[in-house]
């Protein structure tokens, strides 16, 4: 039922542009946005898909609304101008109509609550997670921690654009990117370390804020492998627009593999920044 309402939705929308964004939607190979792109981008989450199901139906109520308001003001405009009524009527207070028009309202409104609860209930945690993934924000970069698989971490910062290889989206390309597993329930813990921040990957669905002092919790499940990006959502200073985010999904072998690469990888990393803050200790010393 939620496809045949997503597809009238779709009628609803001018020709050109519905045929514009499906031509652009179909290219699409990594979760990022496309020049003109039209709709949301493809959903890679049992969230988004449940999000842009709830747009659906929204998009479809708000038509209607448009379509009958309209339709009683030309009705109005029509038959109750000066020339077709000369002679109005005297009547101040019609209790049906006001009834009607304060239930239908409120019925709308219950349409709406009722699923919007669902869907943010659904969003919220997941009570059958695999793996943990810790997200915290700084100013301006993101770290990253794995404690299920020997407390990995990393910074994520962007490459600059004379840095970019072939191929590499500007603003969206980072050192180190996220490595998630297809297929499976991981659980998001998100703070910051100064400022509010936020951790949005639309086509995934994911949109939290980063808040100093607290841990917010979401979810995610990632459908099938590919790179997902996005960027921080929250104005948190000068360079707000250079905190991007590369979620990179693979499979359960892959990542299985890549956490063993990653210890390795990014303890010596660590062991380089001791060094050098030793070193400068020594120096000021």
């Amino acid at each position: 039922m939620l496809k045949n309402v997503r597809l009238l939705a779709l009628a609803l929308v001018p020709g050109t542009l519905f045929f514009a964004g499906q031509a652009l939607a179909g290219e699409l190979a990594e979760g990022r946005s496309k020049p003109w792109q039209m709709w949301f981008q493809e959903a890679a989450s049992p969230t988004m898909e449940r999000i842009v199901e709830f747009h659906d139906i929204l998009f479809v109520m708000e038509v209607g609304i448009v379509i009958l308001v309209l339709a009683i003001m030309g009705y109005i405009i029509f038959r109750f101008n000066a020339k077709s009524n000369p002679v109005p009527s005297k009547t101040t207070h019609n209790t049906m109509l006001e009834v009607v028009w304060t239930g239908v309202p409120i019925l709308i409104l219950i349409a709406i609550a009722v699923p919007s609860l669902k869907l943010l209930y659904y969003a919220d945690s997941t009570k059958d997670a695999e793996m943990t993934l810790k997200v915290t924000g700084n100013q301006w970069y993101w770290s990253y921690t794995y404690p299920d698989h020997g407390e990995i971490e990393f910074d994520s910062i962007i490459v600059p654009k004379e840095e970019l290889k072939k191929g590499q989206p500007r603003l969206l390309t980072v050192d180190n990117e996220v490595v998630l597993p297809v297929k499976t329930n991981v659980r998001l813990l998100l703070t910051s370390n100064d400022v509010i921040h936020n951790w949005a990957v639309p086509s995934l669905g994911l949109k939290l804020d980063t808040t100093p002092g607290r841990t917010n919790e979401t979810w995610v499940n990632i459908n099938k492998e590919g790179s997902y990006y996005g960027m921080c959502s929250e104005l948190c200073g000068v360079n707000h627009g250079f905190m991007p985010i590369h979620i990179r999904a693979v499979s359960k072998a892959d990542f299985e593999a890549w956490t063993k690469t990653a210890k390795e990888k990014f303890a010596s990393k660590d062991d380089e920044r001791a060094i050098q803050v030793v070193s400068a200790d020594a120096v000021t010393r």
